[in-house]
């Protein structure tokens, strides 16, 4: 469900505009925005590989310094890789169904933020989770940082 403001306070919190259409899937309490979830395209046409975009600056702050301290090596190796190759594709799957039909152009590729294998970026990977992705690398995030799920459920 779409807020007034939305739109300024996400392009305040991404520093420029998003370039495409996207929903706000998870907010805080307060109701300001935490996760986006983009199109697949832009306006414009170009590919959009990341579905699900952590916007919330303090949750951001605390993912960047879990990657800071290894936390992407970490979770690899913590992670089974099988479920991690399960998730790239079930989140591909999701994204390319919005894709629309009889589209010619350029398609996004890779599975959580455009990685076709392993892990990339946590924060793609959280965000997905916490809009309700059935994301092993997420769960694994969320446990390290004592984070819930919007309504205080977790399943980390």
């Amino acid at each position: 469900m779409a807020h007034e403001g939305d739109d300024e306070a996400v392009a305040t919190l991404l520093g420029r505009d998003p370039g495409g259409d996207y929903t706000v899937v998870v907010r805080r309490d307060d109701g300001s925005p935490m996760v986006i979830a983009n199109a697949p395209l832009l306006r414009n046409g170009t590919p959009m590989p990341t579905r699900y975009w952590l916007v919330d600056p303090e949750l951001r702050a605390s993912v960047g310094r879990l990657e800071a301290a290894g936390g992407v090596r970490e979770a690899e190796a913590h992670t089974d890789a099988a479920a991690i190759a399960r998730s790239h594709r079930r989140y591909a799957e999701e994204r390319d169904a919005l894709i629309p039909p009889g589209w010619t152009g350029p398609r996004p590729s890779g599975g959580v933020g455009g990685t076709r294998q392993g892990v990339k970026c946590l924060h793609a990977h959280v965000a997905w989770w916490l809009a309700g992705g059935d994301d092993p690398v997420g769960a694994w995030v969320a446990r390290r940082l004592g984070l819930h799920r919007p309504g205080g459920v977790s399943d980390a």
